[in-house]
């Protein structure tokens, strides 16, 4: 019987251990950097606003990008707030933020673009920019989430963040639960803001 309870309780231990590890790389706040040379530019791209208009993200090139994966029925959506304070105090600065709402975890952005809209302008008043729902991650996520991580893990959570330089090189990726005020991305975006605008 002791030899059972032991069973028992080693197996659990070892599910728990799992679940943190899981947990942890989900949710991770700690900054991935990208390592290569990638020269491919986020501002070469072409996406369409959340209501369906082209949008050439070439408008935004000598900004500093902060692109995240939004949800309305996550429990990381009060991070539009956040991101709305960060994007009024710094885009005089150079920083854009590129919001693409994404229904890829637990269908928790399950809303037309009407709806989208309206939740977040009622709910957060957000004003930086938004655009068409998204894959994020698979192998039919959109061309700007092929370019974001080719150097760097893909998205594991609504409110992944990829801070991208003035030329649209992707620098680096802050996981779900790296909050939009949090020390580090905040240290980052920064650093970019100082850099010399490119070409």
């Amino acid at each position: 019987m002791k030899m059972i309870w032991t069973v028992i309780v080693v197996a659990v231990l070892a599910a728990a251990l799992a679940a943190a590890l899981w947990a942890r790389s989900a949710f991770s706040a700690s900054m991935v950097r990208a390592a290569g040379e990638n020269t491919a530019s986020l501002y070469d791209l072409e996406v369409r606003t959340l209501e369906g208009e082209p949008a050439p993200l070439s408008q935004y090139r000598g900004k500093v990008g902060l692109v995240v994966n939004t949800a309305s029925k996550c429990g990381l959506t009060p991070q539009y707030e956040g991101l709305e304070a960060l994007w009024r105090e710094l885009r005089d600065e150079g920083l854009v933020i590129l919001g693409f709402p994404s229904n890829d975890f637990l269908n928790q952005e399950p809303g037309s673009p009407e709806e989208i809209r309206l939740f977040c302008s009622e709910n957060y008043d957000v004003t930086f920019p938004l655009f068409e729902k998204v894959r994020v991650k698979g192998d039919q996520k959109s061309e700007v989430y092929e370019l974001l991580t080719g150097e760097l893990e893909e998205p594991t959570w609504n409110f992944t963040k990829y801070l991208v330089s003035r030329q649209g090189r992707v620098i680096a990726r802050f996981g779900p639960r790296t909050a939009p005020d949090h020390p580090r991305l905040r240290d980052a975006i920064e650093r970019e803001l100082a850099a010399t605008a490119g070409p």
